[in-house]
C-alpha cells in the first residue's frame, strides 16, 4: 500500500477538509472550537513543515499578544470590572473575548497557511480548469508569483549588500537600501509580467478554446476522506442549527455547553481537525519505522 501524506491526496479532498475546517471557526468563538481549530491547524502546519523558520510565527505571536490587550482597552462592555482608567472600565469579558477571537484568527490563517503550501499552481487549475479557466490561470498565477516575489527580493537585498550599498547597523542607511531593494523588484516584477504576457501571446493563448488535463485522479481513499468530512462537516451544522456550541461573552460569559447537540459538534469537529495531522504523522512514522529497519 502506497504511502500518501495529506498533501498527497486528490486536491478535491484536500480542499473540501480544509475549507470545512477553517469555515467552522470563522462562525462560532466558542472557546472549545476555537481551541480545537488552532490545535489542528498548528499540528498540520508543524507535523508537515517542523520547527524550521520558527520568525515566520512571530506575527500569530504578536497577534495573540496585542488584539486582546488592544480589545480589552477600546471595548469597555463586560460586567467583571478589573480597573477603571479615565472612567472607561476594564472588563474580564473583554480580554477573554479578544483572546479567543484573536485565537480564531489565527487558527484559520494557519490554515489557510497549509492551504497555499499544499495546493500548488497545477492543483488550483485541477479545481477550478474546467469550471472557470481564466479564473483558475489568474489564481495559480497569483500563488506563484507571491512567493517568487519574496525569493527575487532577498535575491535582490543579498545583491545590494554584497556591493557595499547599504549596512544593516545604520538605520538612516538600510531604510534607503530597503526602498531602493522596493523599487528594483517593482521594476523587476513590471518586466516579468509584461514577459509573461507576451509568452502566452506568442503561445496562442485565448485564441482557441482551452482544454484540460491533469494528471490526478479521484481514487477510493480520495472519496473516503471527502466522505467523512463532508459527513463530520454535516454533524457539525446539524448540531450547531439546534443551539449547539453557543457561547456568549457579553454581558457576563455563558458557561460553556454541554447538551448533546454541543457535545456532537465538538467531537464531529475535533476529529475533522485532527485528521489532516493523524494522516500526515501516521505517514511520517511508516517511513520512520522503514527506515529504522534497514
Amino acid at each position: 500500500m502506497a504511502m500518501r501524506g495529506f498533501g498527497d491526496y486528490n486536491p478535491i479532498a484536500v480542499f473540501v477538509c480544509l475549507m470545512s475546517c477553517a469555515g467552522i471557526a470563522v462562525f462560532t468563538l466558542n472557546p472549545v472550537i476555537i481551541i480545537l481549530s488552532v490545535i489542528g491547524a498548528a499540528g498540520l502546519w508543524f507535523v508537515r513543515m517542523g520547527t524550521d523558520n520558527m520568525k515566520s510565527h512571530l506575527l500569530g505571536a504578536a497577534m495573540l499578544v496585542v488584539l486582546p490587550l488592544l480589545n480589552m482597552l477600546v471595548s469597555h462592555k463586560g460586567a467583571t470590572v478589573f480597573i477603571v482608567i479615565n472612567d472607561n472600565p476594564v472588563t474580564l469579558e473583554s480580554l477573554v473575548y479578544g483572546v479567543f477571537s484573536t485565537m480564531m484568527l489565527v487558527s484559520v490563517l494557519y490554515w489557510f497557511r497549509s492551504f497555499s503550501q499544499i495546493m500548488t499552481s497545477d492543483k488550483i487549475l485541477y479545481l477550478l480548469g474546467r469550471v472557470s479557466p481564466k479564473l483558475a490561470l489568474v489564481l495559480s498565477m497569483t500563488l506563484r508569483f507571491i512567493p517568487h516575489f519574496s525569493r527575487q527580493a532577498k535575491k535582490i537585498d543579498n545583491a545590494q549588500k554584497v556591493m557595499g550599498l547599504y549596512k544593516e547597523d545604520n538605520i538612516v542607511d538600510s531604510a534607503k537600501g530597503k526602498l531602493r531593494v522596493f523599487s528594483v523588484l517593482v521594476t523587476w516584477g513590471l518586466e516579468n509580467g509584461i514577459t509573461t504576457a507576451d509568452s502566452m501571446t506568442a503561445r496562442g493563448y485565448g485564441t482557441v478554446r482551452r482544454t484540460s488535463f491533469s494528471v490526478f485522479r479521484f481514487g477510493r481513499s480520495d472519496a473516503l476522506l471527502t466522505a467523512v468530512t463532508l459527513l463530520l462537516l454535516g454533524g457539525c451544522v446539524a448540531g450547531m442549527a439546534f443551539g449547539g456550541a453557543e457561547f456568549s461573552y457579553y454581558p457576563k460569559m455563558t458557561g460553556i455547553p454541554r447538551d448533546i447537540s454541543s457535545l456532537i459538534v465538538y467531537i464531529c469537529y475535533g476529529i475533522m481537525t485532527l485528521l489532516p495531522t493523524v494522516i500526515e504523522t501516521e505517514v511520517k512514522l511508516r517511513w520512520h519505522s522503514l527506515k529504522s529497519a534497514i
